[in-house]
């Protein structure tokens, strides 16, 4: 297995470091977000700048961080998540900017009504933030709940996508 490429920006929320397998994107992380990737886990990684998946997707979050509408185009790995974490990191991506559900509507979506703390650890597990938007997920009643990389970021996007009420 070849080591995962990886690049850094910095962002108005904060540095971002983008990393990708052969087969697509495969990170989205702030600095400071629960779940990221250890240092240890790192060590391998290989910086490349000019990575076209990695350029490409650093383009344009930066882009949407300006408020620019877009349809996120690079190709996702998500294989590191067990299938029922890439189930609900796809449902994820059902989620039009603008709206959002709470984990309790997720988990009923997703056919396991009762398995909403299981929903909601998944959630947090989402290993590409913003692209697989889990700021759109909200607790019951609509409360800013649960967000690795802090609640302050997940009101900035959701206000930034014009989410009602936020």
């Amino acid at each position: 297995m070849s080591p995962l490429r990886t690049l850094c920006f910095d962002s108005p929320l904060g540095p971002i470091t983008l990393a990708a397998s052969a087969q697509g994107l495969c990170g989205l992380w702030f600095d400071d977000q629960k779940h990221a990737p250890t240092q240890a886990q790192r060590q391998h990684w290989v910086t490349d700048t000019q990575h076209p998946v990695l350029h490409s997707t650093a383009t344009q979050v930066q882009a949407y961080l300006r408020g620019e509408t877009l349809a996120w185009t690079a190709p996702l790995d998500l294989s590191a998540g067990t299938p029922f974490q890439q189930s609900v990191w796809q449902a994820l991506r059902q989620i039009p900017a603008g709206q959002s559900l709470s984990y309790g509507e997720l988990a009923r979506q997703l056919g396991k009504p009762q398995a909403v703390r299981a929903v909601g650890a998944a959630v947090g597990r989402n290993p590409v933030s913003i692209i697989v938007p889990c700021h759109r997920v909200l607790g019951a009643g609509g409360q800013l709940t649960g967000y690795a990389g802090g609640l302050w970021r997940k009101q900035a996007l959701l206000q930034l996508e014009g989410h009602p009420g936020i």
